[in-house]
């Protein structure tokens, strides 16, 4: 840059590097939400995209167990810390989902944790120190479906329509190296087509830009094609052809976790970590927050409404008795008024006749005249 450039440079174009300073420097958060059945491998898709052992102390549960189970909440909180960049990550587990024979209740469970946080998040932006806010709001949903039916079960129907409105779904085909490819295409087909008809909204990824280079928009069009992601989780290492990979060993062959030939695991990781995380944050809290917002306020300005035509309505008819009584009061005082001037003007006219003088009374006798 030559003198004259030096003279019309402002310095604002350095803004980027000023927020990204910031924002490593503060870290980020972000909430995963894990729903499905027991048995679909949540807790080892978990540790195997986050290379953590989030699961290693968890128990699996008896056949009574299961029967009298019931939805329960379970946080944990994991700091990862990669190239200098820090994220608190929080993952939400539900087990007991689906797990009871009857299993009609199970959503609300859910959807009352979701909702809870959304209201936790606005009190404290209502509230008077908002400098130190940590959302807790659930940034996205991994909806693992089973792979042993033919499609959604209405549990998953009912459960997806319930939250589709509070949090972004990412709907996952949970243990896909059962299946072959035939079976696997025509069961994503299955489970989308199924989708589309019961009008559930899964997370849409956003349009790439115009100025992309074609490598991303083919990695897009790919990832998008994916929908639901076929995973398989899986944390053992095996050897084959001379090296190591994460994958499962079968009598016909190796099952590579990493290998996008064999299952979506590493779009996943890329779409949920690589590429989309900060577009799921953004869409919590620009549409899905918004939504819980206006609608919590539209319910108490509402009640405030409602409270005061109720006040109104009650305190009517004391404010009518209270106004017949003054009335009945006035003409009272007026009549006692009246009374008090009519007294005083009977005693005025006493005291004017015991005033005047009286005549000497003539006396008559036997009626012949005066004497």
């Amino acid at each position: 840059m030559n003198g004259e450039d030096d003279d019309e440079y402002i310095g604002f174009a350095t803004l980027p590097e000023q927020v990204h300073r910031k924002a490593v420097r503060k870290g980020f958060d972000f909430t995963l939400m894990v729903v499905g059945e027991s048995g679909l491998g949540k807790s080892t898709l978990i540790n195997s995209l986050f290379l953590s052992e989030l699961y290693k102390d968890r128990e699996l549960p008896s056949v009574n167990d299961l029967i009298q189970r019931t939805v329960s909440i379970e946080k944990k909180q994991l700091e990862i810390e990669e190239k200098g960049v820090r994220l608190k990550l929080t993952i939400v587990d539900t087990p007991g989902f689906n797990d009871t024979v009857n299993a009609d209740d199970c959503h609300k469970a859910l959807l009352e944790y979701v909702e809870q946080q959304f209201k936790q998040y606005f009190e404290d932006e209502s509230g008077l120190n908002r400098r130190n806010i940590v959302d807790n709001r659930v940034h996205c949903c991994l909806y693992f479906i089973s792979p042993y039916g033919h499609g959604l079960r209405q549990i998953d129907v009912e459960t997806m329509k319930k939250l589709h409105h509070k949090v972004n779904i990412v709907p996952l085909l949970a243990k896909a190296d059962i299946l072959t490819k035939q079976e696997l295409k025509a069961m994503k087909d299955r489970i989308m087509q199924e989708i589309e008809d019961n009008k559930i909204h899964v997370y849409e990824f956003p349009d790439c830009d115009s100025d992309e280079d074609e490598d991303f928009k083919q990695q897009d069009r790919e990832l998008k094609a994916s929908i639901p992601f076929a995973v398989v989780g899986c944390n053992t290492v095996v050897e084959a052809g001379g090296k190591k990979i994460r994958g499962r060993a079968y009598p016909w062959g190796i099952v590579e976790v990493d290998n996008p030939d064999h299952c979506d695991f590493v779009r996943l990781r890329q779409m949920l970590i690589s590429t989309h995380m900060q577009d799921l944050k953004d869409v919590t809290s620009d549409v899905h927050y918004e939504n819980y917002r206006a609608t919590h306020i539209r319910t108490q300005m509402s009640g405030t409404q409602k409270e005061r035509v109720k006040l109104k309505r009650d305190s009517a008819p004391n404010f009518e008795a209270v106004a017949d009584t003054d009335k009945l009061l006035e003409q009272k005082d007026a009549e006692i008024l009246r009374m008090q001037q009519m007294l005083a003007q009977m005693q005025e006219q006493l005291k004017v006749k015991d005033t005047s003088p009286q005549k000497p009374q003539q006396k008559h006798v036997n009626g012949l005249g005066k004497l």
